[in-house]
């Protein structure tokens, strides 16, 4: 049930961070979007798991989901933008 929750939590998140961070290199898609605010969850549950903030089986809230999807939208911007430029 947690992971389900993390998923609920990251589409979420990844609506919010796209708000809060919007630019040209992050992604325009609402499925795009929301796909990275469900990694950004997984990887804030992860991290917040491995620096002792969680407890194992604990997932990230929504504040700590939404840092997550912010991180992962800003990788993605910075992948994003030096393909743009190759081509």
């Amino acid at each position: 049930m947690s992971i389900l929750w993390t998923i609920i939590i990251g589409f979420v998140a990844g609506v919010i961070a796209k708000f809060i961070m919007p630019g040209d290199n992050e992604p325009s898609g609402f499925i795009l979007t929301a796909i990275l605010g469900i990694v950004g969850a997984f990887v804030a549950t992860y991290l917040g798991q491995a620096l002792g903030w969680y407890r194992p089986g604990e997932g990230a809230g929504l504040v700590g989901a939404v840092l997550g999807a912010i991180i992962v939208l800003f990788v993605y911007g910075l992948f994003a933008g030096r393909q743009r430029r190759a081509i």
